[in-house]
């Protein structure tokens, strides 16, 4: 039984994002979030309930959303505006539609041309929000209660994005423990091409390049490797959309990188151990400073 001062937000897509999501809501906020987990599997959706990341599961998408006051889409960047589309024709006026992926740019076009080719006014706000909480684990079972807790979440409204709707999505992550930060699409998608998918794809590269060599070589490796690289054991079928997607941004960060190891690669050449030591400790000094 719902309470009068509850609202139920309904979370599509119930992996590692979306199950932790409903774990921390129910765990932190329960006399404020009713919460609704929507799959297309019965069998995950019932082993997300078990382990307490819902109140009520639907497989059925009209069931599952009619009552929603808020909507947090986690599925991947490119499932976002079709899920969008397909439950608009059952949400109450009013609702608050947001999401939890990595890339801005394809989806705030996509929920542009939805409300372009609406028949009738669009009668919900759509506010895209990215918690940076991710790992190279997938699955729900992964997830915590205390998954977003001190993280940052970027909230990306744009400027005909209602003020209010804009709140209430960076409150509902600030409830969570996480620090928002409010930016618009496309300075997202830059931020994040630089500091998540680049080093994705150094990961990435550099396992490539090792797979390469003698396989006898791993058995060597210390942590230095470990955990230069533990992004790199992230499902491949997830990040290639999000590479795709972000490509510009990508590329562009990859030519500065690019820039930066050819700067190393001189120093080197030319024996400048002053240079090699500068660049060094200037890494450190960046290193020292990001969130841990």
């Amino acid at each position: 039984m719902k309470r009068a001062s509850e609202k139920t937000v309904v979370i599509i897509g119930m992996g590692l994002i979306g199950g932790s999501l409903g774990m921390a809501l129910r765990r932190a906020r329960p006399k404020v979030w009713r919460v609704i987990g929507l799959e297309r599997g019965p069998s995950s959706l019932a082993l997300a309930r078990r382990r307490g990341a819902c109140d009520k599961i639907f497989t059925n998408w009209r069931e599952g959303v009619r009552d929603a006051d808020e909507i947090v889409i986690c599925t991947p960047p490119s499932q976002i505006v079709p899920v969008t589309r397909r439950v608009l024709p059952w949400i109450k006026p009013g609702v608050v539609i947001s999401d939890a992926g990595s890339v801005k740019g394809p989806v705030v076009a996509g929920w542009s041309h939805l409300q372009k080719a609406a028949a009738s006014p669009i009668k919900y706000s759509f506010v895209g929000a990215h918690p940076m909480a991710g790992s190279e684990k997938t699955s729900w079972e992964h997830g915590t209660a205390t998954f977003f807790e001190g993280k940052a979440c970027f909230v990306t409204p744009l400027p005909a994005t209602s003020q209010p709707a804009a709140a209430a999505v960076a409150g509902f992550w600030r409830g969570l423990g996480m620090e928002v930060a409010t930016v618009d699409p496309e300075r997202h998608d830059e931020i994040v091409a630089h500091i998540s998918h680049l080093p994705m794809v150094l990961a990435s590269t550099l396992c490539s390049l090792l797979a390469s060599k003698d396989p006898s070589w791993r058995g060597y490796a210390g942590g230095g490797l470990r955990d230069t690289t533990r992004i790199a054991a992230s499902d491949p079928r997830i990040w290639k959309p999000i590479l795709e997607q972000n490509s510009t941004q990508v590329l562009h960060a990859l030519r500065e990188y690019q820039a930066e190891i050819k700067a190393l690669e001189a120093a080197l050449t030319e024996g400048d151990w002053p240079r090699v030591t500068a660049m060094l400790e200037r890494a450190k000094a960046y290193r020292d400073g990001v969130r841990t």
